[in-house]
């Protein structure tokens, strides 16, 4: 296949950025999504150009590191999938592909195609976390927990904090992102000694790094590649009130 791709250049946080185009060639159905950029890397570095810097760790859809805007969506058109996990065999010869960072006050760009995402780390440093000393691991099966509430815990822990639920949201909401680390905590017997403190740090955290809040439009669900539905919101806005009344 040969695509035109329009990428955007950005060579620091405090230097205007651009889309660029770039042109394809030979790229292979069966190549994922960053093969395909590291093929065009490597043309543009045997011209002697700089490099389109992004991130990647895993490449297997796990770390979340390779959080991209593809044609406007957030990892691409396939959902429950990461950018790692999306495959040319989804565009079509001669097809024109826009490529962006996340776009959010709280992710400024680092270059090109990376962000920074440390704002995710500050707010699970916040509260995100069970602080409390329970000396050696317990056995596994020493505190009953009822099986529909590990699966909701479980499903709420599958979050990669990739960041694209605040690239999809208008506001640049964090909301599904830190729903599903308080919902997974609070959930848990583990987690109800810090329960109210928690949430009411996590989400002051939040407001600081310049997040948004939330419209309840959906698009976070739509685009998370973990499809961590938006019913973890509506848990941490109950848990907030809990929290604040007790307060």
């Amino acid at each position: 296949m040969r695509l035109t791709l329009k990428i955007w250049r950005q060579a620091g946080p405090n230097v205007a950025g651009r889309l660029v185009v770039y042109a394809a060639d030979h790229v292979s159905p069966d190549m994922s999504f960053l093969e395909m950029l590291d093929v065009v890397n490597e043309g543009l570095i045997k011209k002697g150009e700089d490099a389109i810097a992004f991130d990647s760790d895993c490449r297997e859809g796990i770390c979340g590191m390779c959080g991209l805007v593809v044609n406007g969506i957030p990892h691409g058109p396939d959902r429950g999938t990461t950018v790692c996990q999306l495959h040319m065999r989804r565009f079509k010869d001669g097809d024109t592909i826009t490529i962006e960072p996340w776009r959010a006050k709280a992710f400024p760009v680092v270059k090109d195609l990376v962000v920074d995402r440390s704002a995710f780390d500050r707010i699970i440093a916040a509260g995100g976390y069970v602080s409390v000393n329970c000396g050696g691991a317990p056995d596994g099966n020493a505190i009953p927990i009822s099986k529909d509430v590990s699966e909701l815990a479980m499903d709420s822990a599958a979050c990669i904090g990739c960041g694209a639920c605040v690239a999809a949201c208008k506001n640049a909401s964090a909301h599904l992102f830190m729903s599903a680390k308080i919902s997974h905590l609070a959930l848990l017997p583990q987690g109800q000694v810090e329960r109210a403190r928690r949430v009411v740090q996590m989400v002051t955290q939040a407001d600081a790094e310049g997040f948004g809040s939330c419209s309840n439009e959906g698009e976070c669900e739509a685009v998370c590649p973990k499809e961590i539905p938006i019913s973890n919101i509506a848990r941490m806005t109950r848990e907030y009130l809990r929290a604040v009344v007790r307060i």
